[in-house]
Order: structure tokens, then C-alpha cells, then sequence
């Protein structure tokens, strides 16, 4: 029994989706620094933190429960800890729910209920919305439900305002276009698993030429959709944000390219690339905020 047992917590672990946990928390720490103007409250950092990774963690794990039958059917995702039974699906369901409701408690008692019920909404929306709804019958899924993904920001600006204002919302909006260029590109890589698995992701039911060219229209919607922030910030996250927004552009029009010349092409580099966007425009708005130099904006 104890033998088993690290066993078992890594197979809960797996349930949760880390990787994808960091990320979100990645972009929730510059959304507090823009929010303060400064660098807020270290106990109110680390308590919104784990309150939005327990919270991303009871949806990836509910998503789990549902998308079972489909992760079965994928090479990218046969090795999940349902997928492989390693977790009863029982188990799994409750595991979800009592962070759901832990997650709730928690930032309502360190944080604040705004911040709290915006957690709750986002993890009812990414498992109703998304998963149950929206996942198997339109290759819109991942543009309506990527909502659920740009949530972070606007909790973690919650977290220290009590308030939504304008910042938090732009922020919210350069994830919701960042969430098509990003995960069509990796959905072009395993386009077969989603067909095997009657999933209509975008490449599925569409040909090469009109997904990536999709890709170019949100990079391009995302890149200028960041500069919207610049009135809030000064001319560090101005620059940054010109730089890795161009670079993007210049890579999916390359990847463009390249599909309608008919050659191979990587899309996953498209993929890794985005996550490193997304990653130096939040960091930028982090040390923007931190240095605390005139904002442009007044």
C-alpha cells in the first residue's frame, strides 16, 4: 500500500495539468504588479497564487473526467492518469470538486469575493462551457473557450483592487487572441489524433492553408491589441510589446507561407514560440510596473 503511494499522488498531480497551471500563473503575477503600480502585498501574491493554481487544478481535473473517452483515443494525451486507469473516475470527479470549492474559500478568505467568484466563474466555464459544450461540436471550441484561460488576470487583478477596470480587461483580451495562433498551431501537429477522436479542432475540418492564415489574422488582432495597454504603462512594456508583437507576426506569416507553397512545415515551433510571446510581454509588464516609470498614458 505504501509502496504505492507516490504512485497514486503523481497520478493526481497528472490530473491537474501543471504545465498549463505555471502558465496561468505566469501572467497572473504582472496582472497584480500593473494592478499595484508596484509590487503588492507578498501574502497577497503567494495567497491569490495558490488559490488560482488549486482553482486551475479542479478544472483540468474535471476536464480529465469528461474527456476520458477522447484521451483514450490520443497519442498526445493515452498517457493521462484516467486515460491509462490509474484513477478511478469517481475519484477524480470528487478530487475536482473539492477544489473547486477550496479554491473559492480560500481566496475569498485572503483576497476578496470578487476575486473568488471570478475563480468560480472561470472554472464553471471551462468545464460547462468548454469541455461539455463547446469542445466536440465546433472548431470554435478553443476561441470562446479559451476565455477561460484569460481569467488569471483579471483575478489577479481583482486580487489587489477589488475592482475590473479597463487594464485588466486588455490583458484579458491579448490572452483570448494569443489562444487560436497558439494552440491551432499545436492542433495542426496532431491534427490525426483529434480526427481519431471526433474532435473538430479548426485543422480537422479545415484545409492547411485556411488554418494558418487564421493564425495570421488572430496574431495580428493579438499584436495590435497589446499596444492598447501601453496608456497604462511607460515606454519599457511600449517597446517590448512592438518587438515581440512583430516578431510573432513575422513567424506566422512564415508559417503561412510555407503551407501555401505547399513545403513542411513546423508548426510546433509556432506553438513553443507563442508560449515564449506570452511569457516576454507579461514579463515586461512585471518590470514595467515594478520600475515605476512615468506612465505614457498621462
Amino acid at each position: 500500500m505504501l509502496a504505492r503511494f507516490p504512485d497514486t499522488v503523481r497520478a493526481y498531480v497528472g490530473l491537474t495539468k501543471t504545465r498549463i497551471i505555471e502558465q496561468l500563473l505566469v501572467v497572473t503575477v504582472p496582472a497584480m504588479f500593473l494592478a499595484e503600480r508596484g509590487i503588492p502585498p507578498v501574502p497577497l501574491i503567494l495567497a491569490t497564487l495558490l488559490g488560482g493554481a488549486a482553482a486551475a487544478a479542479s478544472a483540468h481535473a474535471l476536464n480529465c473526467v469528461i474527456d476520458a473517452d477522447i484521451d483514450v483515443k490520443m497519442k498526445r494525451t493515452a498517457r493521462r492518469p484516467l486515460a491509462k486507469g490509474q484513477v478511478p473516475p469517481s475519484h477524480a470527479l470528487v478530487f475536482g470538486l473539492v477544489l473547486a470549492a477550496l479554491s473559492t474559500v480560500w481566496l475569498w478568505l485572503t483576497t476578496n469575493q470578487l476575486a473568488a467568484g471570478l475563480a468560480l466563474t472561470a472554472i464553471a466555464f471551462y468545464v460547462l462551457v468548454y469541455t461539455l459544450i463547446l469542445k466536440r461540436r465546433t472548431s470554435q471550441n478553443i476561441v470562446w473557450g479559451g476565455a477561460a484561460g484569460c481569467m488569471p488576470v483579471v483575478i489577479g487583478w481583482a486580487a489587489v483592487t477589488g475592482t475590473v477596470e479597463w487594464p485588466a480587461l486588455v490583458m484579458f483580451g491579448v490572452i483570448f487572441f494569443w489562444t487560436p495562433p497558439h494552440f491551432w498551431a499545436l492542433a495542426m501537429r496532431y491534427r490525426d489524433d483529434y480526427a481519431a477522436a471526433g474532435v473538430p479542432m479548426l485543422p480537422v475540418v479545415a484545409t492547411p492553408v485556411q488554418v494558418s492564415r487564421r493564425i495570421v489574422v488572430y496574431a495580428w488582432v493579438m499584436a495590435v491589441w497589446s499596444l492598447l495597454l501601453v496608456p497604462a504603462t511607460s515606454w519599457i512594456y511600449a517597446v517590448v510589446a512592438v518587438a515581440l508583437g512583430a516578431f510573432f507576426l513575422f513567424r506566422a506569416h512564415r508559417l503561412h507561407s510555407g503551407v501555401v507553397a505547399g513545403r513542411e512545415v513546423a508548426p510546433m515551433t509556432l506553438f513553443h514560440l507563442s508560449n515564449m510571446y506570452l511569457c516576454g510581454l507579461f514579463a515586461a509588464i512585471a518590470v514595467d510596473a515594478a520600475v515605476g516609470l512615468p506612465v505614457l498614458g498621462l
